[in-house]
């Protein structure tokens, strides 16, 4: 079940955060959706210029699961293959709030993870599921500051 420790403690490697943490409290989730969302409404660490959540500046973390799990489907009685394998899609969504020029309105930029899960997996190779999940996170973790630096300059 999705509902993470708060405060999340993010990267010390990211230039200019200093041992950034957030608070999250859970807020009501968007209708018609299978979704948890949390809002940022406290920031620790040292965070110079970064605001917390509020209506016209949304600081928030959403996890969404399909609405309609799908299953795996019979195997050819002939050949014994499965031709199409369901794929259920989970998303984690981060909203935030951003000044694109002095004087402009607010924009919101948009981090997402779309995991698609094939049917069936999650029951019969839940170790290599971990795995992804594992490895996803962990470059995240340890590279932030290099997936900043890629945002800011496009170079890869």
């Amino acid at each position: 079940m999705f509902n993470p420790t708060s405060p999340v403690v993010g990267p010390t490697t990211i230039t200019g955060l200093t041992n950034p943490t957030y608070t999250l409290t859970e807020q009501s989730s968007p209708p018609d959706t299978n979704c948890r969302q949390f809002v940022v409404l406290t920031v620790g660490g040292t965070q110079t210029g970064v605001t917390t959540h509020s209506v016209s500046s949304p600081f928030t973390l959403s996890m969404f699961v399909p609405k309609t799990l799908k299953i795996l489907g019979n195997p050819n009685p002939v050949t014994g293959v499965i031709a199409n394998v369901a794929m259920n899609v989970y998303k984690n969504i981060v909203r935030k709030g951003v000044t694109v020029l002095t004087g402009q309105p607010l924009q919101i930029a948009m981090m997402k993870t779309e995991s698609s899960i094939p049917a069936g997996s999650e029951l019969n190779d839940l170790p290599n599921v971990r795995a992804m999940v594992a490895l996803h996170a962990g470059t995240f973790q340890v590279n932030a500051n290099e997936i900043v630096n890629t945002m800011a300059t496009a170079v890869l």
